[in-house]
């Protein structure tokens, strides 16, 4: 059964409904290795394995019985931890949630579970979802899936190595400012960055209300619609056919490439010539509206972050890692007549974005600027950590500031991902599109 670990969700589905796959054994396969040190107790914070048991029985019965709900019907997923699960912790990654016990699941787990997905458990997360490099001293910092001394990505960390490990065929994480992508990017993984409000927050750990999204880390483009389709209660994206042929990308020139690591330059380059020659047209351009948007970053999200969490912080604040902790603060003295002028600059940065990409398709972007850094190094000292998570960072804020949905692809190069960003609502385009890039890719 250990093959079943490298399978993707919609192979693992496909197996199910012609019977060659059963749903209640398809769980042991997991169980052993999360269960085996040292990385499955780095990865998950809560197993939940009495509810696995019995959504993989009834997705068996449906399975013999002819009457599945869907393509993923009794394919075993994973949550971060900061979504609520019925009956089981869900502490987002901090002592100040030690303990906290939900009596009901999120509505995005639940559409989940009424689909017949199989909840493995919760995933370890950066602490309040707060930063992007997956460190957590606090509570656990998953390894990355290639070299367990290098950090993984966060805040979405165990969500993405839960899937880069074998130990759940898809993972479910939430992206504030880049928490799907730059864990995805790190693991090689797919991650798809929703647009603001389309999936519901209702049941999740609040960051930033107005920047907070959901969103999946899978091994392919069509797991990630079959999900998509799934948390947002509409038919997944048809891929057949997806082709780049006339398709319009623009390479953005505006503060996305600046001082990229050498491979990470290299991969997207030879990812971007993959691309056209699959038939797709590549411009290069500076678009002024993007450095307007980046500029009231600290602004927007360091207020919008503190709202909501700052009350919980200020009982408690020794109980934080002081490097998050000293993130929030910095939203704590923001006047309001700074966020409100930096929340009409932003609106306007949005909508001159919008109209200068019309004419394209995608806007493409590496979606992490560097390599992904050893615990060893952030660990040991402050300033390193504060420097390396700003410029972790720093691509996919672009898309949550922007009010854009993106889709991080793997490049072919280890740990180096490239980022297709679409109006926002245009989740099934992109994904067609993704799936084309995705196959030109592994050319």
């Amino acid at each position: 059964m250990s093959e079943y670990r490298e399978m993707s969700a919609a192979e693992l589905g496909r197996g199910i409904g012609a019977g060659r796959i059963d749903p209640v054994t398809l769980p042991d396969a997991y169980l052993e290795a999360i269960a085996t040190p040292p990385h499955g107790p780095r990865i998950y914070a809560h197993l939940t394995a009495a509810r696995a048991g019995a959504e993989a029985q009834a997705a068996a019965r449906r399975a013999r019985e002819g009457v599945r709900r869907g393509p993923l019907d009794g394919v075993p997923i994973s949550w971060k931890d900061l979504f609520d699960t019925a009956g089981t912790p869900t502490e987002a990654g901090s002592a100040l949630l030690a303990g906290r016990t939900p009596d009901a699941d999120a509505e995005v787990l639940s559409r989940a579970a009424r689909a017949g997905l199989v909840c493995r458990g919760k995933t370890h997360m950066t602490e309040l979802a707060f930063a992007g490099l997956g460190y957590n001293p606090i509570t656990a910092t998953p390894p990355n899936r290639y070299d367990a001394d290098l950090l993984p990505g966060g805040s979405s960390s165990g969500a993405a190595t839960s899937v880069g490990y074998g130990l759940a065929a898809i993972g479910i994480g939430s992206d504030t400012g880049g928490s799907v992508r730059v864990p995805s990017a790190w693991n090689d993984l797919i991650g798809l960055k929703t647009s603001s409000g389309l999936l519901p927050l209702d049941g999740v750990v609040k960051l930033c209300p107005r920047f907070d999204t959901v969103g999946p880390l899978v091994r392919t483009v069509e797991d990630a619609a079959l999900i998509h389709g799934v948390l947002s209660n509409t038919p997944a994206p048809a891929l057949a056919q997806a082709t780049l042929q006339g398709a319009r990308l623009l390479v953005l020139d505006t503060i996305a490439r600046d001082g990229l690591d050498g491979a990470v330059a290299d991969g997207v380059q030879a990812a971007i010539e993959k691309l056209a020659a699959a038939g797709a047209s590549i411009t290069e351009r500076a678009l002024p509206a993007v450095a307007d948007a980046m500029d009231t970053s600290g602004t927007v999200f360091s207020t919008e972050a503190y709202a909501p969490c700052g009350e919980l912080i200020e009982t408690a604040p020794e109980k934080m890692f002081p490097n998050v902790l000293e993130r929030f603060r910095g939203g704590r003295d923001v006047s309001a007549v700074a966020y409100l002028r930096a929340w009409d600059r932003l609106r306007t940065a949005r909508a001159d974005y919008l109209q200068a990409t019309s004419g394209f398709d995608a806007v493409l972007v590496p979606t992490a600027p560097t390599l992904p850094p050893t615990i060893a190094e952030v660990a040991e000292d402050a300033e390193v950590y504060a420097a390396r998570n700003l410029m972790a960072l720093r691509n996919t804020r672009i898309g949550n500031l922007l009010d854009l949905c993106v889709l991080t692809l793997p490049t072919g190069t280890r740990h180096v991902g490239l980022s297709l960003m679409a109006p926002p609502l245009h989740e099934a385009r992109l994904l067609r599109l993704g799936a084309a890039a995705e196959a030109a890719l592994a050319s």
